[in-house]
This record gives structure tokens, sequence and C-alpha cells, in this order.
């Protein structure tokens, strides 16, 4: 009896404990709100006192409702975040190069790296400050423009090895085959990061491959992962204990996590005794280039940089920090570049003169094995890739947070309230500021009078004067975003999707297998593209393929 007496005595203690932090932060979230520096910018409506305007923008396809804003209310509005909490949204170029190019005073929220963390590991994407940047320049060389020419003739051999597993699943009879192009290329883009990041070879294009188990943990994560706002994603996101109490989703990503860390840790091992007994071979200095290593992999060239005698101590990373690399080298390196890919066959599957405008200059080039130079000598290919990478930015939207108090420039004005312009907007340390990627690459403002949402390949042959000041590290678009935290893989997915066009491209016809408007997106880490009505089964981009026949 006393037992349960007790029992019951601690849970109500508990109880009232978790009702006392709630209440705290209501009050302050309260506070925070009714004080907000940003109050005074427009925006819509709050639709909601617990989501804000967080259900309309999850309802709606990526940035439809923020464009909506922004043509009703201005370039720089402000909606409503969870519990009322104003956030700051803006398509001033001005104001975004200076929050993008200020990495020390802009990180992502702690919230959102804790859940990106799950699935992408605790990598160089979410560092901050110092740390971030020694990392990157650790890591630098590994990206570099002759380490992405090395290996274009992997990415070049893996497309090669698509393309005939499709073959291989036509029929006799010509008639196209309905293949869903978003499988293959994921596992054709998994291949590659496996051999080009870490010279391991997953096979997963092959039946009953070693990969198994990693492909399919990839599928559970990105099959469920989803945006939409929720009372359990509120709390958690606010009450970190939350976060420890596992869920469904939280064992599977586990388990994806798990395998990645294994595999990890045995090749830090084997990469580490290969580059100390090339060092050993060279006269015991490990820098220069190290002939002597058997391969030349993201993830060897990371160590070796790592453990140059050239860097100080204290400037090298910890064998913790290199093996937090993996998992985001292996989604972030398969996982955008797959997607991106399949829109572009997607598009393509819809405008049949321009497929066959790329074949003609695809097959001008007289072989099937192109270096990194010939695949950049293509300029209708690049054009399409380009314009691929605008309109389905892989990653629709980011998050940053203020940590300190920042007064950002504007080149539009806002007016207030009381109609007075203001050509700068205050930011108080903790304001959470929406980047947008997607609204931004396909603006009316600044890519002109062709449809915004629209391929047109051909507006990559004269570009408006407007987008040349978009803050972004590539192509006049925000797709890798921009400054010193810009895609350091950028050149990696580039090249990647090109050998992959090129490849299919060459040696397929695409048509569409359902109705354009049947495939969808919605708010997600990768903006993975989906079958209306069987958005539970994942990413999926059904495509008729038949093998081409030039004459």
């Amino acid at each position: 009896m006393i037992f349960f007496t007790q029992l019951t005595s601690l849970a109500f203690l508990l109880s009232l404990a978790a009702a006392l932090i709630i209440l705290w932060i209501l009050a302050r979230l309260v506070y925070q709100s009714r004080n907000s520096t940003i109050r005074d910018l427009p925006g819509p409506p709050n639709a909601s006192w617990l989501f804000g305007n967080l259900q309309e923008i999850y309802s709606a396809e990526n940035a439809v409702m923020q464009e909506r804003w922004t043509a009703q209310y201005g370039n720089t509005i402000k909606y409503k975040g969870w519990l009322g909490r104003d956030r700051l949204y803006t398509v001033d170029l001005k104001a975004l190069g200076h929050i993008l190019n200020r990495s020390m005073e802009y990180y992502k929220p702690e919230a959102v790296k804790f859940y990106l963390m799950q699935t992408l590991g605790g990598g160089m994407l979410f560092v901050e400050g110092e740390k971030h940047r020694q990392q990157r320049k650790v890591m630098n060389p590994a990206f570099g423009p002759s380490q992405i020419r090395d290996l274009t003739e992997t990415f070049v051999a893996k497309a090669l090895e698509l393309r005939d597993v499709w073959l291989d699943a036509m029929s006799s009879d010509e008639k196209p085959a309905r293949l869903d192009v978003m499988s293959g290329l994921g596992k054709t883009t998994l291949d590659g990061i496996g051999l080009a990041g870490f010279n391991y070879s997953f096979d997963s294009l092959k039946p009953n491959s070693k990969s198994n188990e990693l492909n399919n943990a990839f599928q559970v994560i990105f099959g469920s992962a989803s945006a939409k706002p929720s009372i359990w994603t509120m709390l958690t996101f606010f009450i970190s204990p939350l976060r420890l109490i596992p869920t469904w989703r939280s064992r599977q990503i586990a388990v994806a996590m798990s395998a990645m860390r294994r595999m990890g840790k045995q090749l830090l091992i084997e990469k580490k005794a290969d580059i100390k007994q090339a060092a050993e071979a060279a006269g015991g200095k490990v820098d220069g280039k190290l002939e002597g290593l058997r391969s030349r992999d993201l993830l060897t060239l990371l160590i070796k940089a790592n453990m140059a005698t050239d860097i100080p101590e204290h400037q090298r990373m910890s064998d913790a920090d290199v093996l937090a690399q993996v998992p985001t080298f292996l989604v972030a390196g398969h996982e955008t570049t797959s997607t991106v890919t399949a829109y572009c066959l997607f598009a393509l599957s819809q405008a049949p003169e321009v497929q066959q405008r790329l074949r003609e200059e695809l097959w001008n080039v007289p072989t099937e094995n192109p270096t990194m130079d010939e695949l950049q000598e293509l300029p209708y290919l690049d054009a399409i890739v380009r314009e691929t990478m605008r309109v389905h930015a892989p990653v629709p939207v980011t998050l940053r947070v203020a940590v300190q108090d920042d007064v950002v420039p504007l080149s539009t004005p806002y007016a207030d309230p009381q109609g007075n312009l203001h050509d700068t907007v205050h930011i108080s340390k903790g304001t959470i500021i929406d980047v947008p990627i997607t609204a931004l690459n396909r603006s009316k403002a600044l890519w002109g009078k062709m449809h915004q949402s629209s391929s047109v390949p051909e507006r990559w042959e004269s570009l408006p004067e407007t987008v040349q000041n978009i803050p972004g590290v590539w192509g006049n678009m925000m797709t890798f975003l921009g400054g010193p935290r810009a895609c350091i893989g950028w050149r990696f997915s580039v090249i990647e999707m090109k050998a992959l066009v090129f490849t299919l491209v060459r040696t397929f016809e695409f048509e569409l297998a359902v109705s354009p408007d049947m495939i969808v997106k919605h708010s997600a880490i990768v903006q993975r593209p989906l079958i209306r009505g069987e958005e539970s089964k994942g990413g999926q981009m059904p495509l008729l393929v038949k093998p081409h026949k030039r004459l």
C-alpha cells in the first residue's frame, strides 16, 4: 500500500513538473510573439493558434502558399509558426545574401538539426561556427574539380549498368515497358556513392545484393519522411526530452544508422591503414599525392587530408567527426541526385521534341564512356540539367535561426501598418528565417514571363539580368544554396546526373505512364515524386520506356 501511495505521489509530481514546463514554454512563446521585432511586417493572418500557418504550407505543394503571400504582401513578410511564433520569409536577394554569407550568425535551428541528424548523421551539415569552417577546410580537396574528374568514369560505368538492367527488362515485342525509374536510379546512385565515396561495392542493381538492408532502410526513411505538422512534432520541437521516446519511425531510422555506422567503422580502419602504409613507402609524410594509395575515393581523400603533416593537431577532425560524415555522404550523395534525375526524365517524357534534340546532341559524342570534359562540353545537356535543378530542387527549403540580434538590409523596402517604409529588418536572437529555395528558383519576377514551374531549357541560352544576383553557388539558382555553407558536393551531383542522363537518353525513349497531375510532391527532407492516392508507397516515377532505334 505504501508503495502504491509513493508511486501515485511520484506520478503526480512528474505530471505537475511537466505541466509547469509546458506552461513556462507557452508563456515564453506568447511573450516572444508579442514582442517580436518582425511583428510589423506584412503577412497572412494566423490560421491556427497551435500550428500557425504551417498546415496551409504543408497542404499545398512546396512554395505555393509562400508565393501567394509574397504576391499579395510583398517580398519580405512574416508568417506564423508553432503557437503563433513569427517567422521571417523573404525573397529579397540582398537580405538572403546577407543571411547566407553570415554563417557564424545564422545557424540551423536545434530541433531541425536533431531530426535531420537522425537520417543524415552528425556530419559537416550540422556542425556550426568555427568547427564547421575547420571541417570544410579539411574536406574541400575531396570535392574539388580534379577529384570529380577522376570519379566521372565511375558515374558512367554505373549508368551503363543501369542501362543494361533496363534493357534486360524489355520484352522482345518492342512494346514500351512500364518502369519505376525512381527505383533504378536510387540503386544506381547508391552504388555510385559507394564506389566514389568509399571504394565500396554495394552492387544494389544486382538481384539479392548485399545492399538490401541499407537500401531498404533508405526506402523506409524517405518513404515515410514528412513535414506534416502534428501535435507530437510540436511537443518534441519545444520539449527536447520527449525526443528520447522511441517511435516506429525513430526505430526504423535507428536500423539504417546502425548499418551505416558498422560500415563506416570498418571503412575508417581500412583506409587509415592504407594511408599509413602509403605514407611509410613515401618517407613517412602524409602529403602530396601518395601514389601508393590503392583508392582515391572521397573518404580516403578526407582521411588523408586530415592526417596531413601540415595541419596542426588541434585543427584535425577526430575519428568520430570523420565517421559522422559517412551517413551524410551516403544519404545526401545518392538520394538527392536520384530524385532530381527522375524529375529530369519526367520532364523529358512530356516534351518529345526536347528529348529528341537532346538525344541528337548526345549521339554526336563518339563514345558511350564520356569524360567529365566531354560531358561539360554539351550545351543542351547542360541547359536541361540546370533547368531540372531549377524547377525540381531536391531540397525545397531550409531554415536558419539568428544566434544574435542583427539588422538585415533590403533591396525592396516594406511598409509597416502605419505606412512607413523600411529598408532594413531588425532581427532578434532566436528568430527563425525561412530560406526559400524553390520559390526563388521559379520566381516570375526573376526568371521572366516563361511559366515559372515549366521546364524550358532554352531559357539558359539567354538569362535575364535579374537572376545574376541570386546568392547561389551554382547556376544562378538556390538549389545548392550559397555562402560558406553552400553544398560542398554540388560538382559531384551535377556530373553524376549528366552521366546518367547522357547514357539513358542515348539508349531509351521515355513517355509518361500516368497523367502528369498524378505526380505530386509534398514538403519533406527531399522532394521525392509520389503518385496521387499512393503516397504511402513512397517515391515512385512510373514511365514507359523503350529502346531508341537510331536510323
